[in-house]
């Protein structure tokens, strides 16, 4: 059965991390319930955030050490100081950021955890019927935290990189580190409840006041995860637990040697013939901690791209068939009445198309793709059809100030004519991108919080590719003004998206 149609509607693309907080990095605190009244005031339906999973090296929330847990860096700290855990004087002890507008994961990774392990010393979480309650239903936290804990105990190395037995998950091994790393463990899992105790409550209010949360997950699922260390054999590894093949796309215009993104390829044999249980399990977790998912790649679920893993780049690469239908089916099955949004953006592929249509899942378009000349191209707006979501542009866009500030003036020429203002400034731009998004019959609109505000490159999120500088940029306070608010609420009301 298809899924129905959004209604009308808008959002916002806010990630959590993005959210103004004291302590160096967005948190599910003040300033986010703030940020759900704003929506409200705004005349905006849904709240996107990008992954919620804990980052590794790069900081990307698409390359997490988990498709389960949340990322810790989100527990609110002025919670924690209510609760009794910890003092306000011990958290204003630690240096949290250099720059206002800017994460520091450096030192985020040097401080937060250190705050955290107070909290975790001074709770008495273990003996509460709500703790117990959470471990019970979250069959995946008992390896998550052995991983993490043996994780700390190995100096961060990558689980490939752990001892033989513990590696392999030879019993004994399991049995000798469970009991050696206890404190540990309780620790992982202390974090992982308050993680969702907030994030719940969050959610809760956000639906309360008619927002509803849009999930971004990404199909793959890091080398380096508690998932690939513990599901082995639902990936294509060797013997030796190595990955053979992984993912990535070919070459194109923009890269010449196509993105090797190194991700473990699922064995989609295998995973078929338990009836795609382990994805049952991750979709239905995700529906509970969603309204809206959005699968990031959903193109790799048709046919994925195949790289030799000791090839150095995606030239040698091959497409393979994946799924599609079957797979549908189980999500279908494994998200009640909770929505999904196919992301298909890339390279051109029939076969996705007939799948997306077949299930019934809005795709995406992006302005930002829309003024290359080409009038059929299927980004502009009035090509559109009304089971799509229009984005001004997406994480792994620049923002559009700096998008249409990068444009020489000939390229600039079709993008005024289209909006009919032939002298139209880069700002004046990007009002007329916002009109033409909401005015098209896309069901449903959602802008970068960036785009809403006009800042320019600085305000990337992500540039793909490369390390060091992406997913650090945050909203400073009271910069989403209640002007802002009035203008997309007047957009909203005069294009019937209330």
């Amino acid at each position: 059965m298809a899924q129905s149609e959004f209604k009308r509607s808008a959002g916002i693309l806010m990630p959590i991390s993005s959210l103004p907080s004291p302590y160096g990095i967005g948190t599910f605190g003040s300033k986010a319930y703030e940020f759900v009244d704003h929506l409200e005031a705004a005349g905006q339906n849904y709240w996107q955030v990008l992954p919620l999973g804990p980052t590794s090296y790069g900081d990307s929330p698409y390359a997490s050490f988990s498709a389960f847990a949340g990322n810790p860096y989100f527990i609110d700290l002025d919670f924690l100081i209510e609760e009794g855990l910890i003092t306000k004087d011990f958290v204003e002890s630690f240096k949290w950021n250099l720059e206002d507008q800017f994460v520091d994961y450096g030192l985020l990774f040097e401080n937060r955890y250190q705050v955290l392990r107070e909290a975790f010393a001074n709770s008495d979480h273990a003996k509460t019927e709500e703790f117990k309650t959470f471990v019970k239903e979250n069959d995946w936290l008992e390896d998550y935290a052995l991983y993490r804990a043996c994780k700390t105990h190995f100096e961060h190395q990558s689980w490939q990189e752990w001892p033989k037995d513990i590696k392999s998950r030879k019993k004994e091994a399991l049995a000798k580190y469970k009991k050696k790393l206890k404190k540990d463990m309780d620790f992982y899992k202390f974090l992982q409840f308050k993680f969702f105790e907030q994030w719940y409550a969050l959610k809760e209010y956000a639906n309360d006041k008619g927002i509803e949360i849009i999930g971004d997950i990404p199909v793959y699922v890091a080398m380096d995860s508690a998932e690939v260390w513990a599901s082995p054999k639902q990936f294509k590894l060797n013997k030796d637990l190595k990955a053979e093949v992984v993912s990535g796309v070919p070459p194109d215009i923009f890269s010449e040697f196509g993105q090797k993104w190194g991700n473990p390829l699922y064995d989609w044999a295998k995973m078929e013939k338990d009836d795609f249980k382990w994805w049952r399990r991750r979709m239905s977790f995700m529906a509970k901690m969603y309204d809206v998912i959005r699968i990031d790649h959903f193109l790799g679920l048709v046919k994925y791209y195949s790289i030799p893993a000791e090839d150095g780049n995606a030239v040698n690469g091959k497409y393979l068939k994946g799924p599609g239908m079957k797979l549908i089916k189980a999500f279908n099955e494994s998200v009640g009445d909770k929505k999904i949004i196919a992301e298909d953006l890339g390279v051109e592929m029939p076969e996705a198309k007939k799948v997306i249509e077949k299930s019934g899942y809005p795709s995406m378009k992006v302005l930002e793709f829309a003024f290359d000349g080409d009038r059929k191209n299927p980004h502009l707006p009035f090509n559109y059809n009304s089971n799509m979501v229009v984005y001004g542009g997406t994480h792994d866009n620049d923002t559009l100030v700096g998008y249409f500030s990068d444009l020489q003036w000939w390229e600039l020429e079709y993008v005024r004519e289209f909006i009919g203002d032939s002298h139209a400034s880069v700002e004046r731009i990007v009002d007329h991108m916002f009109r033409e998004a909401y005015k098209s019959v896309a069901n449903l609109v959602i802008f970068q919080m960036q785009d809403v505000l006009k800042i320019d490159s600085k305000g990337r999120m992500n540039v793909p590719s490369t390390l060091g500088t992406n997913w650090r940029w945050r909203m400073t306070d009271s910069e989403f003004t209640p002007e802002h608010m009035r203008y997309l609420r007047y957009m909203s009301d005069i294009y019937g998206r209330l």
